[in-house]
């Protein structure tokens, strides 16, 4: 991975909720915009969202929680990571500058670390988000210097396999509209259809819901050929498949049951080592799970971070690599009905102490 780049400008920004301050760095392969969060003494939580999106519109809906505010602001840091141009009030990237590669943008999220001076982090990210991350963990994992610089993948309906036919030539339509045309309806509807389940997005009767109108209005303010350069990148990532059994932090998958990806994440989980990764299908959700049913995040969440030591039960210490320890889970958590939450069967490695 690169070292950092260097310069750094800070700025407020009003429209960030919670205080946060938003910083662009200068890394080796171009400008990233971080939005902080939180108490810089803390672990750090690094998260990258998906294709158009940013942390306002891909985690605002489960920061806005009250429990998962609490419960990931209490125990992290939160450095929010955009991708190129997607920010709030982002000006068009030159069309001189080089479109980066997906390594490129592992490479970067290298050099945000480096520039933070950040040791062990968790990460969540979400399909194109999740990739990236991904990629990320993979290359720390294969050296021996930096194996335990993540602490733990958190990823929403990911990707880690080149595109699909189908994917492919939706992303190269939707590529095609955003040079001619801008962010058009067709290409709104075509990215709300990938985020949602049709349950909220709406149709001739049933007006769309409150999320998928606020989704629609973030959109309107994305530079089109931004997104254009970034579905370029990720139309372009390679396999992941056989680097997966690299990894050295333990993975929680969530995905929605309606999600396109669903069948990716699937995959993914099998290539990886059942014994430290776990994956969560939320009933009647789409792909963006953090914004359309948050609160199915919830305890997963919590006892994915108990084997970090994190919001632990008394007298119990759970490995540091199991992924859903089974004196963790809340009873209600493994009630198939229980907020549209099933969970998929897990091996888990416990050593209890009393």
């Amino acid at each position: 991975m690169g070292d950092s780049g260097g310069s750094v400008v800070s700025v407020d920004v009003e429209r960030i909720s919670f205080g946060g301050k938003e910083h662009h760095i200068q890394t080796n392969h171009g400008s990233v915009s971080v939005a902080v969060y939180g108490d810089h003494d803390k672990p750090a939580l690094v998260t990258y969202p998906d294709i158009a999106l940013n942390h306002m519109s891909c985690f605002q809906g489960l920061l806005f929680c009250p429990e998962a505010s609490s419960l990931l602001l209490h125990n992290f840091c939160i450095y929010h990571i955009s991708p190129p141009g997607h920010e709030l009030g982002a000006a068009p990237i030159s069309s001189s500058s080089p479109v980066a590669s997906v390594d490129e943008l592992a490479d970067q999220v290298s050099d945000v670390l480096d520039f933070f001076g950040l040791g062990p982090v968790m990460c969540l990210g979400v399909t194109a988000g999740a990739y990236i991350l991904t990629l990320f963990a993979v290359c720390i994992s294969s050296n021996t210097k930096y194996r335990e610089r993540v602490l733990g993948l958190i990823l929403v309906s990911p990707l880690c396999r080149t595109p699909s036919w189908t994917e492919w030539f939706h992303n190269k339509l939707m590529s095609n509209l955003l040079y001619y045309y801008g962010m058009c309806n067709m290409v709104k509807d075509s990215l709300l259809q990938r985020y949602f389940s049709k349950g909220v997005q709406g149709c001739s009767i049933v007006p769309e819901s409150d999320i998928v109108q606020a989704s629609r209005s973030f959109l309107d303010q994305r530079q089109s050929m931004n997104v254009w350069r970034f579905i370029h990148t990720i139309n372009e990532r390679h396999d992941l498949t056989e680097s997966l059994k690299q990894l050295q932090c333990r993975t929680l998958i969530f995905v929605g049951q309606n999600s396109q990806f669903h069948a990716e994440a699937v995959h993914m989980t099998s290539k990886l080592d059942e014994g430290y990764s776990a994956l969560i299908e939320v009933q009647g959700c789409g792909s963006v799970v953090t914004e359309e049913q948050p609160r199915a995040m919830l305890m997963p969440l919590e006892c994915f971070l108990m084997g970090y030591g994190l919001c632990r039960p008394n007298q119990i210490s759970c490995s540091p690599r199991s992924p859903l320890n089974p004196f963790c889970i809340s009873p209600e958590l493994l009630s198939p009905e229980s907020m549209g939450v099933k969970l998929k069967p897990i091996k888990t490695r416990a050593n209890l102490e009393v």
